[in-house]
């Protein structure tokens, strides 16, 4: 048992500096000359292990082919194409379907060029692909100046080259590649100034309590679960039957509980790892995955719903309860808490699913591992106590019709979640087939059915015929209700504060009768930072999300309170901000952040490399108040309802603006 947990350290660790940014690919330039009036660049890559570089003219709706690309010359031109060399591998590739060319380990890539006159110069950039078994990497780019008039510069020292509509300004910290036209002072880096106003370090994370918190309470619905009931006695006689030394069992049964702790969190690193750390921060708004999970939890309430059972094949259980049968020492005791992950699967199947989901959506990488953690311990306390104090079993409740009860509720709260689902892919792309009163509509009828389920007015396959309802069962119906008649006059505009986190915002609202929800006059930084000049007004600028649930809560939570509404209407410009927003900009543009190129593509990519470069911070929600010349009135605020807190935020931004 402890080789095995020290290997499951070794592999969390490993993991752990696995999922940062990589850089798995680099890449050296250098000229060489041919003859009087011919040269050639020779492109030199070194690759890690697991990771491969693209080929040339792979065709279209493949993975990136590299290329080579000129921004300015004299005197001399391309001659030829790019051409690849070096050990080549050519192979079917499943994911793009397609054949495909690549190298490992090594690439090499050459480009003729043709003098023409004395003197010449000529910058550009060779333009690859990268991707490992798992995940991908932007285009990236090889940059590279020479000439022989004392211009020339090697590999990755090229000078950064700016793109149309950028400007290079220097920041705190050097030179640094912004997004702007002729508006740089906008753009200034400000996170010295920031700490002058006692700017704190900015968590970009969920806190790691609250998913635990959310796993332990999984845990804990895992354990009311019809399947989960039974294996309690099969545990305890396991354990009455290995030995009776009361000190040993003890022993064996905290080492149980130990291994349903490291097989449950296995399962969170290997979700982790199979994703990657970048997928895992693109599940937040994209479409392939809400959608992909709004269908997995739809399925998932059908099941418990009763439409069929979700079940692993039972030869595997059998195969791991005879082993463990027929095996003495810690590993039968493993391959016992094996037994149970497997037998259970078809009822916590769902609830881990619905947990993975929702904690990678809001809490990076390491989230689901934590997550995970906190459904184990929930999950394996009860057993290790029952293993140790097998007399316990006597006053468990009997199994019975209750737990299907139970398990149809969870099938309507996911059917509910599915929903968050589907409406974070559809703010994010604009689609408008999910807008806040289609949402409520929604929610309301499903927490009236389950309301009528659990009054005994809707019955499903596996319900018994006892026509009685319990008084616990009635005020759970009764909540039900109430919730679905809170929640109508939220189709007339009211903001619904119980719900903020999970309804979409007011703005998608077609009939909106409620007159106090604060809206930003301008959604472009520039445009909105033009218009307060012209006014003589402050800024508050609004880094918000279309998947942020914490946005909604301070929304609905705090903006509408009188007085934060009146100190945002009338004395600041409001800019929000979608770090999300999916629309494609006119053109890619290329920037150098933290000496790594990369490539913004979307509105939400323009603004959250705003959030960085500007603030250095990528949480959201963040709220940070500018003077008319882009620098901050006070320290930054983010998530946090109380209200008297904001108010002093907005009015000591007034205040030093004033002076």
């Amino acid at each position: 048992m402890k080789k095995l947990l020290i290997s499951f350290v070794g592999l969390f660790v490993t993991l752990c500096v696995q999922a940062q940014i990589q850089e798995p690919v680099k890449f050296t330039t250098e000229l060489k000359q041919l003859s009087d009036s011919e040269v050639e660049i020779v492109f030199n890559a070194a690759i890690d292990p697991g990771w491969h570089v693209y080929s040339t003219e792979l065709g279209d709706g493949g993975p990136i082919s590299a290329t080579f690309n000129v921004e300015s010359m004299e005197g001399i031109e391309p001659e030829g194409k790019l051409t690849p060399a070096g050990q080549e591998i050519a192979a079917f590739d499943k994911v793009f379907e397609m054949n495909v060319r690549y190298f490992e380990r090594t690439a090499r890539f050459v480009q003729r060029l043709k003098i023409t006159a004395k003197e010449y110069h000529i910058t550009g950039y060779l333009e690859y692909g990268a991707c490992n078994d798992e995940n991908c990497l932007p285009p990236s780019q090889a940059p590279f100046e020479f000439g022989n008039a004392g211009k020339e510069t090697v590999g990755a020292n090229a000078p950064e080259v700016p793109a149309k509509n950028m400007n290079i300004i220097g920041g705190e910290d050097g030179p640094t590649s912004i997004l702007v036209t002729d508006k740089a002072d906008y753009w200034q880096p400000v996170i010295q100034e920031l700490k002058a106003h006692g700017e704190a370090v900015h968590d970009a994370d969920t806190s790691w309590l609250y998913i635990f918190g959310a796993g332990f309470v999984g845990g804990l619905l895992a354990l009311v679960m019809p399947c989960i009931w039974p294996i309690i006695p099969m545990t305890v006689s396991f354990f009455l039957k290995r030995n009776k030394d009361k000190k040993k069992g003890i022993r064996d049964a905290w080492t149980y509980g130990a291994s349903i702790v490291v097989i449950y969190v296995t399962l969170g690193v290997v979700f982790s790892a199979l994703f990657g750390a970048n997928a895992l921060n693109a599940l937040s708004t994209n479409a392939v995955f809400n959608i992909f999970f709004f269908l997995m939890l739809v399925v998932f309430a059908a099941s418990f719903f009763g439409a069929f059972e979700l079940t692993l094949p039972s030869k595997w259980s059998n195969a791991v309860d005879s082993k463990a049968g027929n095996t003495t020492g810690l590993l039968s005791i493993f391959l016992m808490a094996f037994t149970l992950a497997l037998v259970s699967f078809s009822c916590t199947g769902p609830i881990i699913g619905l947990l993975l989901v929702e904690v990678s959506t809001t809490g990076g990488w390491l989230a689901p591992a934590i997550g995970m953690l906190g459904f184990a311990i929930a999950l394996a306390l009860p057993f290790t106590l029952f293993a140790m104090f097998p007399s316990w079993l006597k006053s468990l409740p009997k199994s019975g019709g209750w737990m299907n009860v139970v398990k149809v509720t969870l099938g309507f709260l996911e059917l509910a979640f599915a929903l968050k689902f589907l409406s974070v892919a559809d703010l994010a792309y604009g689609w408008h087939i999910l807008d806040r009163e289609a949402f409520l509509s929604l929610w309301i009828v499903i927490f009236a059915l389950l309301g009528f389920y659990l009054l005994g007015k809707i019955r499903f396959p596996h319900d018994d015929d006892t026509p009685k309802v319990g008084v616990t069962r009635f005020f759970l119906a009764l909540a039900s209700l109430a919730f679905a008649v809170y929640m109508i006059p939220g189709l007339w505009g009211a903001p619904l504060k119980a719900v903020s986190a999970f309804a979409p915002p007011l703005n998608t609202q077609d009939f909106n009768l409620y007159t106090k929800e604060v809206r930003a006059q301008f959604d472009d930084y520039d445009a909105g930072m033009d218009y307060a000049r012209r006014q003589g007004k402050p800024v508050m600028i609004d880094f918000t999300g279309y998947g942020c649930v914490n946005c909604r809560k301070m929304e609905l939570a705090v903006w509408t309170d009188p007085k934060v509404s009146s100190l945002i209407n009338d004395d600041y410009v409001l800019i929000t901000l979608h770090v999300d927003d999916k629309t494609p900009l006119p053109q890619p543009v290329k920037i150098t952040e933290d000496g790594k190129q990369r490539t913004l593509r979307t509105v939400g990519d323009k603004w959250s490399y705003l959030q960085r470069v500007k603030f250095g911070a990528n949480a959201q929600p963040y709220y940070v108040l500018l003077d008319n010349e882009g620098k901050p009135l006070n320290k930054s605020y983010s998530y946090n309802e109380n209200i008297e807190k904001y108010v002093e935020f907005l009015q000591t931004g007034l205040d030093n603006y004033r002076k």
